[in-house]
């Protein structure tokens, strides 16, 4: 859909941003394999509901 102005896209980032740092680990707290799985992981899960819709 996208935002319309810098003004409406501000609330969103500064909640998205909040939120994603409690679910999403910093980069340096992820070792190369556990990066390499969870990309496989999203790939699969990408094909998996791309098969669905």
């Amino acid at each position: 859909q996208g935002f319309r102005s810098v003004a409406g896209l501000q609330p969103f980032i500064s909640i998205f941003s909040a939120i994603r740092n409690l679910f999403v680990p910093p980069h340096w707290k992820r070792s190369a394999l556990s990066t390499h799985i969870h990309r496989i992981r999203a790939t699969q899960w990408k094909a998996v509901t791309a098969a669905i819709t």
